[in-house]
């Protein structure tokens, strides 16, 4: 008798040692409310755009390669969608272990290229860490439901990081499309191209 639990219990013990850990957001996950300082110097909240039909939330850069090559088309979804979707920039890399990243070249990098949306700063990066982001850029896109933000797709902009005019699947627009039409989105996940978040030294 003893034996047999023995067994069950070191047959438990395997199966949760086996599970992965859930790290971050999944398509249909309700996301947390969160506050971050923009480049104005103002706090920006996600519950602040209660009356939007969503919001596009892009974890994203001042230096990475990728995060450049996507900074035109960045600028293009907000004045495409802005007005009833807002995008919401958020920067998360360790300014410590990237120097380029750091709240004032923020402020610089969203001035010089004539940001209208907000450039937050996630010093402490929990906000990334709640969301899964990996890369820059990654973008989630949030539907309104109810009172609550909903994701419905996580991961790459579009699939051509190199070469804008070559785009053939354009994946965030096709998500926010689907939110504003009340559709699901017919791609709900793809890979994130890009750096990686540069994380703070445990």
């Amino acid at each position: 008798m003893i034996r047999s639990m023995l067994v069950v219990a070191v047959c438990m013990f395997v199966l949760v040692a086996a599970s992965p850990v859930r790290v971050g957001y999944e398509v249909g996950d309700t996301v947390a409310d969160f506050k971050l300082k923009n480049t104005n110097g103002k706090m920006v909240a996600l519950s602040d755009y209660k009356d939007a039909k969503g919001v596009l939330v892009i974890f994203d850069c001042n230096t990475c390669p990728y995060s450049k090559a996507y900074n035109d088309r960045i600028i293009a979804l907000s004045k495409k969608y802005g007005a009833k979707f807002p995008l919401v920039l958020v920067q998360s890399n360790d300014p410590s272990i990237s120097p380029g990243d750091s709240y004032e070249e923020m402020v610089d990098h969203a001035a010089s290229h004539g940001y209208d949306f907000p450039y937050l700063f996630d010093e402490t990066q929990n906000v990334a860490k709640a969301f899964g982001a990996t890369n820059t850029p990654h973008a989630f896109v949030l539907k309104k439901e109810g009172t609550a933000f909903k994701v419905i797709y996580i991961g790459a902009i579009d699939d051509n990081a190199r070469d804008a005019s070559a785009v053939t699947k354009r994946y965030v627009e096709d998500a926010v499309d689907a939110a504003l039409n009340n559709k699901a989105a017919t791609t709900t996940k793809t890979k994130a191209i890009g750096c990686t978040i540069k994380w703070k030294n445990a």
